[in-house]
């Protein structure tokens, strides 16, 4: 669960029926988060989303078994733990989110 005493957090997507839909955004505010998206027919509107999706399914879904929808859910953990932990991002110099974020706070 989010911290609901923080700024709601953004979940920006395109306006697929399934993230536009009253249940989703229901459920992102109920726990903390505030649906937003992006122009119609304009995916370079997510960039960043679009980006991470790319490299997510290169450099995870690729080259790991996914015989089904439920293998994957249950990577999905270590996937996310090794992107963010282990995993060198060209724009931080080389470094994984949690080295970067590290370097920041020891400046």
């Amino acid at each position: 669960r989010i911290n609901m005493l923080s700024e709601p957090i953004e979940w920006l997507t395109d306006n697929g029926s399934c993230f536009i839909a009253k249940d989703t955004a229901s459920l992102l505010r109920e726990i903390g988060m505030e649906p937003c998206t992006t122009p119609v027919r304009s995916p370079q509107s997510n960039g960043m989303a679009e980006a991470f999706v790319k490299t997510f399914k290169r450099d995870y879904v690729s080259v790991n078994p996914t015989p089904d929808a439920e293998t994957v859910i249950a990577q999905l953990p270590f996937w996310f733990e090794h992107y963010n932990n282990l995993h060198p991002h060209s724009a931080l110099g080389y470094q994984s989110p949690r080295e970067f974020i590290n370097s920041q706070s020891q400046t």
